[in-house]
């Protein structure tokens, strides 16, 4: 006898509220609409494949698509519809998971042959009370290379009365033969707005208090996955306990205050050490987790990207107020070189930081190297300051230049700098380098004698040095992987071919430095340049071969020997 004051099972919201029919799918419209039309024109395909991230409704709509397909109506007399009644002896069993002919199999636990050949066999035969026989294969990129060929034949011929459905979260893994049998439909991962509203309306059901910026936080942590956020709804509800706040998602989610990580931002940017890792601390104290913050960094890194880019970002109605106000005033203070400096900066350190013993200590050490950087001047500040006389011009901020990378002289330091963003817009090239948009410079080297060095008066002068110096690698890079821009004694502007070594520029400069009477300057620039040198002599070479063959008497010769060819030019200077 069962105890009737025994509680009721309690249903989580992602199973309680999983939709039915085409009319309950967020976010799938185009999908919906296809299946639809499909359905009213009578032209179904045989076998569909669903792919998308989780929790986005794969399962979910292949079970539809069984409704779709089996529904009888009311009366029994009714045939496909996209609308299911859900009162028919079909709809009621398909939804409770008991049919006999909508049979379910998880590829993720039956990977091999004999489940396929076992599969095979029972499609031979007709469905026992349904219009058609449906197979659902869940995650279908774990079947085996053995199993998938076993499914081939049935898969490209199947019987009339017969439907496949397969679901996936990587169709890459999918062989070719088995994708060309299906019809393919991407569910698409559903935006914040689309899921905020869908959770609203379920937690209107469920009589739960919870604000929309809270929903708001739900919708972003879910990723795009309905089911993920139905499930920290679900978690939401039962943490608050009662009306569901911001503050109680952030803390149940080990997220850091938006404004914070703002401010957080803010004093990193302005190169405010104290104050950030005071913030830092803060956040760790309340509950954020290291990598979360700076993930939050990263969005909104991004976020003043757009902003700077196109301004217009910030009037989306979707974009919260205190998002919009202050994003608009850091974009406004903010260059897009430090904004840019930024986000490549955390975007290492996050890696750092996850694979670190100790995450909150490595964040602190990508903070403080952060805000360390706000001081360094730009190229075009160290290259003003380096004109004024080095250390005597009273630029400051080339005395903070003093982070240097590894180098293999010591008596030749780099200072780095980040290139700043060119005015008019994002279109107009830019000087550009392969290391971390950097420029490479070399201060002068007092020690060696000046007058019994050579001094390069041509970009072919400084190959042919490295040549008589013994650097052959250093030289075929100069031949074959570098574009001159602009030449001028101690200042060399060069482009970088595809395959030319990141740290060219800097050894480059080091070499004629140390090699030559005066100190030299190597900036990489974002325009074209003039042909390589070894592209400039193949150039020459070929017109050297054009102009012999045009002349008489070796085109007599040509014409005589049908296949011949001009292979060599030798001119009367060479005998010299």
């Amino acid at each position: 006898m069962t105890n009737p004051a025994a509680p009721t099972e309690y249903t989580v919201l992602a199973r309680k509220y999983r939709p039915a029919s085409f009319e309950g799918l967020i976010g799938q419209q185009a999908m919906v609409r296809t299946l639809t039309n499909a359905i009213s024109a009578g032209r179904l395909a045989h076998a569909f494949v669903l792919t998308g991230v989780r929790g986005v409704g794969k399962t979910t709509t292949a079970r539809i698509i069984a409704r779709v397909l089996n529904c009888i109506g009311p009366d029994g007399t009714g045939g496909p519809t996209a609308t299911p009644c859900g009162v028919c002896e079909n709809c009621m069993a398909i939804a409770e998971d008991r049919h006999v002919d909508v049979l379910e199999m998880d590829a993720a636990s039956r990977t091999g042959v004999e489940d396929i050949r076992e599969l095979i066999e029972g499609v031979r035969y007709r469905p026992v009370t349904a219009r058609y026989k449906i197979y659902i294969i869940d995650e279908v990129h774990m079947l085996s290379k053995n199993a998938f060929n076993a499914l081939l034949k049935t898969l490209e011929e199947p019987p009339e009365h017969v439907k496949f459905i397969f679901a996936t979260t990587e169709i890459r893994k999918i062989p070719v033969t088995v994708l060309s049998r299906c019809q393919r439909f991407d569910l698409r991962r559903v935006d914040t707005e689309t899921l905020s509203a869908h959770f609203r309306k379920i937690a209107d059901t469920e009589n739960a208090e919870i604000n929309d910026a809270a929903l708001a936080l739900i919708a972003r942590a879910a990723d795009g996955s309905v089911r993920d956020g139905l499930s920290l709804l679900d978690q939401a509800i039962a943490h608050g306990s009662g009306a569901v706040d911001e503050n109680q998602v952030r803390d149940m989610l080990g997220l850091a205050d938006r404004s914070q990580t703002f401010m957080l931002l803010e004093a990193v940017l302005a190169g405010d050490i104290a104050q950030a890792l005071g913030l830092l601390d803060q956040l760790y104290r309340e509950g954020a987790d290291p990598v979360t913050v700076i993930e939050d960094m990263l969005e909104i890194t991004h976020w003043l990207t757009r902003i700077k880019v196109v301004p217009d970002a910030a009037d989306d109605p979707g974009v919260p107020e205190m998002e919009r106000v202050r994003g608009r005033d850091m974009a406004d203070r903010l260059k897009m070189a430090a904004i840019a400096r930024a986000w490549q900066m955390l975007l290492k350190g996050l890696g750092e930081i996850r694979s670190a013993p100790s995450p909150i200590q490595a964040t602190e050490m990508v903070l403080v190297r952060l805000a360390y950087t706000a001081d360094l001047p730009t190229p075009a500040e160290a290259l003003r300051t380096i004109d004024k006389g080095g250390d005597k011009g009273g630029n400051k901020g080339a005395a903070a230049a003093s982070p240097a990378p590894p180098r293999k002289n010591d008596s030749a330091p780099v200072v780095l700098g980040t290139l700043p963003a060119v005015e008019g817009g994002p279109d107009q090239p830019r000087a550009a380098m392969a290391v971390g948009d950097t420029v490479a410079l070399a201060p002068p080297v007092a020690e060696l004698p000046q007058e019994s060095l050579p001094d390069p008066k041509s970009f072919e002068d400084v190959a042919e040095l490295a040549g008589v110096k013994g650097e052959a690698i250093l030289r075929a890079n100069i031949i074959n992987n570098a574009h001159l821009v602009t030449f001028a004694p101690g200042h060399i502007e060069i482009s970088l071919g595809a395959r030319a070594p990141r740290e060219l520029p800097y050894d480059l400069s080091r070499f004629l430095t140390e090699n030559t009477g005066r100190r030299w300057i190597v900036t990489v620039s974002g325009e074209a340049g003039q042909p390589t040198l070894q592209q400039s002599s193949d150039a020459k070479i070929a017109d050297e071969k054009v102009q012999a063959g045009d002349h008489p008497l070796v085109r007599a010769v040509l014409d005589t020997f049908p296949g011949a060819a001009v292979s060599h030019v030798h001119s009367s200077d060479d005998d010299k």
